[in-house]
């Protein structure tokens, strides 16, 4: 037989209501235990909350007991467009200096002879050569320019032999003007039969005057400025158009030569000038290679200032021979030493523009000369870095303060009283009464003007535990004239302001697993709510059994209800008066 399982339904009783009545009120200790959990859980974050904050403050007391914290310093100049940049290192000695720089220290150069690129030809004949491939320091561009007022067209494609075929056709009756090249000097001439030769309009679309270096010069005949002919950089050094063939090299191409002692390799069958150029400039010769296209010749430059040398050299004719960097033909101009005097004494050098104790012999001082000029350089203590600092301390230190107190007051207000989530932690409202004696107590054992926090001007707003700067003329008198005071004050070994700061707050703050006291209180609340969890799930089991029991209890009733009411309609129908008709 199918047992009953709706409440009440034959017996009339709703039963599962009282059921869920009954466990609700057996569930009274559970609801208590989890009330207790959720206060233990806001009583972690709230001792969370001021470790993190605990440890703000130590990494400012920490910054407090710096060696340096207090020994800072700003250099700066009387003038605000001056020449000069200054700065000061750590402990630099306070103090105006008058720097007068005479002369700026400049780099040596090492300066090739010109014209080391081959000639456009060797030959007054330039039918073979091509405008489009044209060894020019300037590539042509095709286009128009004017000759004697006439338009000359020309295209990549046509050689310079086209191009001075078209000058000719197009002034013809307007000068007559004839163009030539001349192997010897490697320039292009312009010759008028009759009048000056004029080159130019306003609307020339074609650089090539520009690029043969062609002028005006006011007569009849005109020549390209200098040499045309220049080395391409970007050719192997062997089809590079120098001037000069490379003959010491082995079988493969390979040779080598020196700068300031540092080797440089190459292969003028596979390095290209432009490779040679930056394999110089990463290498530790310490020197930057540049190729001059307008001057055809090549320089290299000390990377450092200063009349100091700069060696190249290599064995037999090989690339710095035919780079015009060897022999007689280079230049060296040697580099300065910058020139000045400091308080009008005598004048130093200096082979850097940044003038430092190697030279004036105040440490610490560093002064960049950007031109020459006089300027007043002074030396002072950094008190807006140091105040910052102090500022930063008062901060955190106030914030731990305020925290705490958030955390444990108790208010009274028509007769009613409200606590906070550490109201009842006694140990903590303690940590604040020891955080404001180890801020206001007495250093011992200095011997210099500073012993407490009021000797800086820092004492506590009256009535509250918060720090304040409450006399910043003695504050930066102290951080001014007596830093050293100031950094013994702070950073004093066991006794000093943040040792004892450092230490308490040490014992109270700290990461998980640590034996501080805030850890050992949340590991005490942490534990006792995994008890309550242990101590909740055995209750609720309990009361999971009793209600299963109870439901079993009920629905056994009411299926005997509905069996007792089965048979007594089986009793009645069977004895029921039997009807006859009449």
């Amino acid at each position: 037989m199918a047992t009953t399982q709706l409440s009440g339904l034959v017996s009339g009783f709703d039963w599962k209501t009282f059921i869920d009545q009954t466990i609700q009120y057996a569930s009274t200790p559970i609801t208590n235990m989890q009330t207790e959990q959720t206060t233990n859980t806001t009583q972690i974050s709230a001792l969370n909350s001021i470790n993190t904050s605990l440890t703000s403050l130590q990494t400012a007391v920490t910054n407090l007991q710096s060696a340096t914290a207090f020994s800072s310093r700003t250099a700066t100049l009387a003038s605000s467009s001056s020449n000069l940049a200054a700065t000061a290192d750590i402990g630099t000695v306070t103090g105006a200096h008058v720097i007068a720089v005479s002369q700026l220290a400049t780099r040596s150069s090492l300066k090739g002879s010109s014209d080391i690129g081959s000639g456009l030809s060797t030959t007054t004949t330039v039918s073979g050569l091509t405008l489009a491939t044209l060894p020019t320091a300037t590539a042509v561009t095709a286009g128009n320019f004017t000759v004697n007022g006439q338009q000359v067209t020309i295209a990549l494609s046509d050689s310079l032999q086209d191009v001075f075929d078209k000058i000719a056709t197009a002034t013809l009756g307007h000068g007559d003007v004839t163009a030539s090249y001349d192997p010897s000097t490697d320039k292009i001439s312009l010759t008028a039969t009759t009048g000056q030769v004029v080159l130019g309009a306003a609307n020339d679309t074609s650089n090539f005057l520009n690029a043969t270096r062609l002028a005006n010069n006011g007569t009849g005949a005109t020549s390209s400025s200098t040499a045309l002919g220049t080395v391409t950089g970007n050719t192997p050094l062997a089809s590079a158009h120098l001037r000069t063939s490379i003959t010491a090299v082995d079988g493969s191409g390979n040779g080598s030569f020196n700068i300031n002692g540092v080797s440089i390799s190459y292969n003028i069958n596979t390095d290209s000038l432009n490779t040679v150029i930056a394999r110089i400039n990463a290498s530790t010769a310490g020197v930057t290679a540049s190729y001059d296209q307008s001057a055809d010749r090549m320089v290299l430059t000390n990377n450092s200032t200063g009349d100091i040398g700069l060696g190249a050299n290599e064995t037999g004719a090989g690339l710095l021979g035919a780079l015009g960097l060897t022999g007689s033909s280079p230049a060296l101009s040697r580099g300065l030493n910058a020139l000045y005097t400091v308080d009008g004494g005598s004048t130093l050098s200096s082979k850097s523009n940044t003038l430092t104790a190697d030279s004036h012999g105040i440490t610490g001082l560093s002064i960049t000369a950007n031109a020459p000029g006089t300027d007043t350089v002074t030396v002072a203590a950094d008190t807006a870095g140091m105040n910052n600092t102090i500022s930063t301390f008062i901060s955190a230190y106030n914030a731990v303060q305020a925290l705490i107190d958030s955390q444990t007051k108790i208010t009274s207000a028509n007769g009613k009283v409200t606590t906070s989530t550490l109201s009842k932690n006694r140990e903590v409202s303690a940590w604040s009464q020891t955080l404001r004696n180890e801020a206001f107590s007495t250093v011992s054992g200095l011997t210099g003007t500073i012993s407490r926090l009021a000797d800086l001007g820092i004492d506590f707003t009256s009535g509250t535990s918060q720090l304040a700067v409450t006399d910043q003329v003695k504050l930066n008198n102290a951080l001014t004239n007596h830093p050293n005071d100031v950094t013994a004050f702070f950073t004093q070994a066991s006794t000093g302001f943040g040792a004892r700061m450092n230490s308490f707050i040490s014992k109270v703050a700290g990461s998980t697993g640590t034996n501080s006291y805030i850890s050992q209180q949340t590991a005490t609340l942490t534990t006792r709510n995994s008890n309550l969890d242990t101590q909740i799930a055995n209750i609720q089991r309990q009361l999971d059994q009793q209600r299963a029991q109870l439901t079993a209890s009920f629905v056994a009733m009411e299926d005997a209800t509905q069996t007792q009411k089965n048979m007594q309609s089986q009793l009645t129908n069977a004895f029921a008066p039997k009807t006859t008709s009449s």
